[in-house]
């Protein structure tokens, strides 16, 4: 079948993006579902800053290139092997495809498969295989979803599936932003009640961290970022201190209001910079926690002592430490409990045509979650 989908071509093309273009708006040829995979109507996919890293080269990619993994849609074929899932029934995609056998999936961290993960490097379904073509020429999958389409052909494994009494752009952020964000926190961090949380970084993921800290029991919570609007979004939605980092002092201002630091500081935006000062926040016997991707040659560093005389803990957490068939569901029910309020992170909706326009907001800080929907 034709379908409509955003590709980009050409890495690192310079801001702003709406002059650029680096992603073309193709009309693609979409195989029928194989094996163990599932064609999907997409309704609404969020842009999101590993999509960002794409285009602007910081996590490279086989090209050209079907971008968007943070989505939801409704089934409307299954292949063969698919006995759990009908057409209609509503779905949320998860953006690492997990195979249910290599250690890290036997050990229940599905975030961590293997083939999964040697997938999305390449490019392709989780069978090795390609359904996107454009001119005869085959397009590469981003991590195993390509959402920034009409329609999608998945792996099973790469769906979960969901309630029909939510819209679906507010299913959307449960891929990525929720489960990342809220992951972090109970998953990965796994903070006591009563604890003192830092989050850096007040995108989509570091709001979800940080609503996730509120539902947890975080005794206090303190923000930080550049931007004032999403200071002020943060307060709004539970941070009991907000910090702007270009102000001087501030890190010193955080360990005295804290008295030497946070129980848990987590780094949500993907630079150095501000990994850097969630480390120098985190108090002796803390945890920093990572959820950011930046660009594979930048380097951390710290005093190596801390670690020892500290007792410091540094921990990466990638999809939240999510098992995504157990833990999308969990947070839905959260938020169908007025628990986890996710659509305060919506920020508007734009048309694939608009997606360059979408992704420069995104860049220059204007947006938290900006929703494509179809």
């Amino acid at each position: 079948m034709k379908i409509r989908a955003a590709v980009l071509h050409e890495l690192g093309l310079p801001q702003p993006y709406a002059e650029s273009k680096p992603i073309k708006i193709e009309t693609l040829e979409l195989d029928s579902p194989q094996m163990g995979e599932v064609l999907i109507q997409v309704k609404a996919a969020g842009l999101c800053h590993s999509d960002l890293s794409v285009i602007n080269g910081s996590r490279p990619r086989p090209l050209p290139m079907a971008l968007g993994h943070e989505a939801a849609g409704i089934v409307v074929e299954v292949g063969e092997g698919v006995t759990d899932l009908e057409p209609g029934d509503h779905v949320v995609c998860a953006f690492v495809p997990s195979c249910g056998h290599c250690l890290p999936c036997q050990e229940g961290r599905p975030a961590l498969c293997e083939p999964g993960a040697a997938a999305n490097g390449e490019g392709t379904l989780l069978n090795d295989g390609r359904r996107l073509h454009l001119n005869g020429e085959e397009v590469y999958h981003h991590v195993g979803v390509s959402a920034f389409a009409d329609h999608a052909v998945v792996s099973r494994t790469s769906l979960i599936k969901v309630v029909k009494d939510i819209p679906f752009d507010e299913l959307a952020l449960f891929g990525c932003a929720v489960i990342t964000g809220v992951g972090a926190v109970v998953n990965t961090a796994k903070i006591e009640m009563g604890s003192t949380v830092a989050i850096i970084g007040l995108g989509g993921v570091g709001l979800s961290a940080l609503l996730g800290a509120v539902t947890a029991g975080a005794g206090r919570i303190i923000a930080v970022d550049l931007n004032e609007s999403k200071l002020a979004k943060a307060k709004e939605l539970g941070a009991t201190d907000i910090f702007d980092s270009k102000q001087p002092d501030f890190i010193e201002e955080i360990r005295r209001v804290t008295g030497g630091g946070v129980d848990y500081a987590f780094e949500t935006a993907g630079a150095v910079a501000a990994m850097e000062i969630a480390y120098k926040i985190t108090k002796r016997g803390g945890t920093t926690v990572t959820t950011g991707l930046p660009h594979p040659e930048h380097k951390f560093s710290f005093p190596q002592v801390t670690l020892t005389a500290e007792e410091r803990t540094i921990k990466g957490s990638y999809v939240g430490s999510c098992v995504p068939n157990r833990d999308i569901p969990r947070f839905i029910q959260l938020y169908k409990q007025n628990k986890l309020p996710v659509h305060e992170l919506l920020t508007g909706s734009i048309t694939l045509e608009e997606i360059n326009e979408g992704f420069d907001r995104l860049a220059n800080g204007e947006a938290t979650r900006i929703i494509l929907t179809f």
